[in-house]
């Protein structure tokens, strides 16, 4: 399979530069299995959707504000991205500088703490933070948050509270997982009401999930790292969910990467650790049986993932209906709720 089959044109003004003043304002497309019509929606409408005894499973990460600003010795102005955060005082991170540093070189930031250039890692940079200070209370002080590269504009103080879910908890992204967006605290107070369970993983995104797919051959593609977290208790919710004729829905493509990087002779299981895991059409989905996400860029793994889930046609036609009904895409974008089709299921 290739790359180019992942293409489809986008108007760039339908790229949400903003989010809406309003969480669950946003729209909410419904791709119904095989041959079901479309559904436009709005994304407050999703309890209705659902059923009591189903299980939404969120991703409950939280953004770092990784992005730094400073100066070479030499001068020369620095722009420090943190992919991963890897120890109390290291991260590795991608520059933005006219002239890359060597191993050794330092980097001074705007208060005069000092980065030290350990040397590289393909195409990221790997740092260690001088001071007693660890890095993330470092960040917190210093860091501006990490807009995709696509936003074009400036993080402002507003995108500290809305780049971020409501119920964000364990710091260590780099960017939001996206789908949660749209859950503001009385649209989860309704889900509950309406008997709707809530369960959580923990995935850390990096920065490598912008990065794009260089290889045609997806088989040659390199996927990026992730560090995630699937606990015994969620495993327990999914295993009663079952049980009960329950349905597994997935907050995200941040989520079916965690379930599916967990799975032992077909079923979930606990699991702390990283994945490298490339989902594309022709590997079976099997830990979720319908996906909530936001629209993803052409030809990137985020499309190819749900690509997998519910048919590489079915969701290139959906895009085409969101570009016709002028949807509003990707991060601060609007959001589907997606259903797999017969021939997905059957890979």
């Amino acid at each position: 399979m290739k790359k180019s089959d992942f293409h489809f044109d986008l108007p760039p003004e339908l790229i949400a530069q903003a989010p809406l003043p309003a969480r669950s304002a946003s729209r909410l497309l419904i791709v119904g299995p095989d041959e079901a019509p479309f559904e436009d929606r709005r994304f407050a409408e999703l309890p209705g959707l659902l059923r009591a005894g189903d299980l939404l499973v969120f991703n409950d990460t939280r953004v770092l504000p990784a992005r730094l600003f400073g100066r070479k010795e030499s001068g020369g102005a620095v722009e420090i991205l943190i992919e991963r955060v890897t120890g109390t005082h290291e991260a590795r991170a991608q520059l933005g500088v006219s002239k890359k540093p060597k191993a050794g070189g330092r980097i001074l930031l705007q208060d005069g703490s000092i980065a030290t250039v350990l040397g590289r890692d393909g195409e990221f940079f790997l740092l260690r933070f001088e001071g007693a200070e660890p890095l993330e209370k470092l960040l917190v002080r210093l860091g501006r948050m990490p807009l995709p590269p696509y936003i074009a504009r400036d993080a402002g103080t507003a995108d500290d509270e809305r780049y971020q879910t409501v119920y964000a908890r364990e710091a260590g992204a780099v960017a939001a997982p996206t789908a949660g967006l749209h859950f503001d605290q009385p649209l989860l107070d309704e889900l509950r009401a309406r008997g709707v369970e809530s369960g959580y993983v923990t995935l850390h995104v990096g920065a490598g999930t912008f990065q794009p797919v260089r290889a045609e051959r997806l088989e040659d593609h390199a996927m990026h790292r992730e560090w995630l977290n699937v606990g015994a208790g969620l495993v327990e919710q999914i295993r009663r969910t079952r049980a009960r004729g329950g349905r597994v829905i997935a907050v995200g493509t941040t989520v079916v990467r965690a379930l599916e990087s967990s799975l032992q002779h077909g079923e979930v299981a606990p699991f702390a650790g990283e994945t490298q895991i490339f989902i594309f059409p022709g590997y079976r989905i099997r830990s979720v049986d319908a996906l909530v996400t936001n629209f993803h860029l052409p030809e990137s793994t985020l499309l190819m993932l749900v690509s997998a889930f519910a048919g590489r046609e079915r969701v290139l036609e959906a895009y085409r209906h969101a570009v016709e009904q002028r949807y509003r895409f990707f991060s601060y974008g609007d959001a589907m709720l997606v259903w797999p089709t017969r021939e997905a299921a059957q890979v």
